[in-house]
């Protein structure tokens, strides 16, 4: 879709045209729910969210100052991002889900220089993520994909800046281990 197309589609749904609000819906829908599923990794949460993240985006159209080619998507991403988040928020709230030191135990390797990332696929690398405890993969996404720095993101989780920084540090880790065994079963199977 052209960014003319898209600020034209945006227009009519924004004044109700259901036909509209349909097109983004199927041009958006899939994107936005691969964001859910980055954070969230339960489908039950992430059609709940999906679901929540549209009805707030549909009824906030008329607040949204369309800025050009790119702005409608990153609006609507935002909007799912704060929605998973909220999620995260609340399971905090009733049950820990390890955003502070509880981890102790999981076993992390000292840094040996970065893993071959550029040699594993971007499915292994997404299902790798999605393995990390909750805590790590929220700190994790909102750090490397949402690039929010670590005072963003205690904000955003409610979270002390240096549990932001230590979290990312052992989500790194434990995705620098599980790409190193990665790639040692590819080479054994060659």
């Amino acid at each position: 879709m052209t960014e003319e197309k898209e600020r034209q589609v945006f227009e009519r749904a924004r004044n109700g045209d259901r036909k509209a609000v349909r097109q983004l819906y199927d041009r958006y829908s899939s994107f936005l729910a691969a964001t859910c599923a980055r954070f969230l990794p339960d489908k039950g949460d992430q059609k709940d969210v999906l679901q929540d993240g549209f009805v707030k985006i549909f009824s906030s159209l008329d607040r949204f100052d369309y800025r050009g080619e790119g702005s409608l998507k990153a609006w609507m991403r935002q909007i799912v991002v704060n929605e998973c988040l909220k999620v995260l928020r609340k399971r905090k709230r009733s049950v820990p889900i390890l955003f502070e030191e509880e981890l102790r135990d999981v076993e992390v390797e000292e840094d040996t220089g970065p893993p071959e990332v550029e040699k594993v696929p971007a499915a292994v690398i997404h299902e790798m993520i999605k393995e990390l405890p909750e805590g790590y993969r929220a700190v994790f996404n909102l750090f490397v994909i949402e690039e929010k720095n670590h005072k963003e993101i205690s904000e955003l989780l409610g979270i002390s800046e240096s549990t932001s920084a230590s979290q990312l540090y052992r989500a790194r880790m434990i995705l620098a281990k599980k790409i190193k065994e990665y790639l040692g079963k590819v080479k054994i199977k060659r």
